[in-house]
């Protein structure tokens, strides 16, 4: 079986409507039809709840991964427009639920100003995700691959799937644990006033108990 880290527990974290894979757990088996994570008006911060924005915009450290091609790529080169770092896998249910929203994101979005960068932590690399990729008719986003994981220590990730906000400085403006509808009003809404001025609001003004919750240990 495929493991992120060396730990011995599965752990599916439920968090409101949202699913996620515990960064502690062992990827046996992906939770029985997962729920994607609805967003709702009412709700602040354009509807993601389980977004929570950094104090400040705080740098990326330096992360390395590659292409389809099997080029090298750092997600430095994407600076100068702002992007969505998310990390997933074949093997997380909740990752599969939202990919062809993200997919259909890039599609309305991607360009000079705004780019999707979904990252795959299959350790079977392409052979895992090309094929996915081709199944599930995902047609807008590029094949980005760490078979290695090494972004799950680097960025401090707590489970998957986790997307980050990075402005176009190269700055983590916050991040969501969990699935989420990418192309609901909401959020395109949210993202493109990213977007369009490469920033935006820093602090998380959710209501409480709709954060994260923290699983395992």
């Amino acid at each position: 079986m495929r493991t992120l880290t060396a730990t011995a527990t599965v752990c599916v974290c439920v968090a409101g409507a949202g699913l996620w894979w515990s960064a502690d757990a062992l990827p046996l088996a992906a939770p029985t039809a997962p729920e994607v994570l609805r967003l709702g008006a009412p709700i602040p911060v354009a509807g993601l709840e389980k977004y929570k924005g950094a104090e400040t915009p705080k740098p990326i450290p330096p992360l390395t991964f590659v292409d389809g091609e099997g080029r090298r790529v750092d997600l430095s080169q994407f600076g100068g427009r702002v992007a969505l770092l998310n990390l997933w896998a074949t093997w997380c249910g909740p990752c599969v639920k939202e990919m062809p929203s993200l997919d259909r994101l890039q599609g309305q979005l991607g360009g000079d100003a705004f780019q999707v960068v979904a990252l795959s932590l299959d350790r079977g690399g392409k052979a895992a995700v090309e094929p996915f990729y081709q199944k599930t008719g995902v047609k807008n986003l590029a094949l980005y691959l760490d078979p290695g994981s090494a972004s799950m220590q680097a960025l401090g990730l707590r489970g998957l799937p986790t997307t980050l906000l990075i402005d176009a400085q190269g700055r983590e403006l916050g991040r969501v644990e969990g699935a989420v509808e990418w192309d609901s009003p909401e959020v395109l809404a949210f993202l493109r006033g990213y977007a369009g001025r490469g920033v935006g609001p820093a602090r998380d003004s959710a209501p409480a108990g709709g954060g994260v919750v923290k699983t395992g240990g």
